[in-house]
């Protein structure tokens, strides 16, 4: 079995697609698998638990101190 995998976005209650490479006949079998959130973005993701937002208040005041920075020099990578 192929498989082809599209991301889209439902307008006007239609799903549009690329015009697909395929035979005329050729039998396929559609699943739609729908995200739970389109809206939810990576802070509201990273914020959404007690702990991820202890972890991330802690790791923002370690940036406050420079001593805590790690430099790289990009041309001995």
């Amino acid at each position: 079995m192929n498989t082809l995998k599209y991301q889209t976005t439902i307008k006007n209650g239609q799903l549009n697609l690329p015009p697909l490479d395929l035979p005329e006949g050729t039998v396929v079998e559609v699943i739609l698998l729908i995200k739970e959130s389109a809206q939810t973005d990576e802070t509201d993701y990273l914020l959404s638990t007690e702990a991820n937002r202890q972890h991330l208040k802690e790791a923002v005041e370690l940036l406050k101190n420079p001593d805590n920075y790690i430099y790289v020099d990009a041309a001995k990578l």
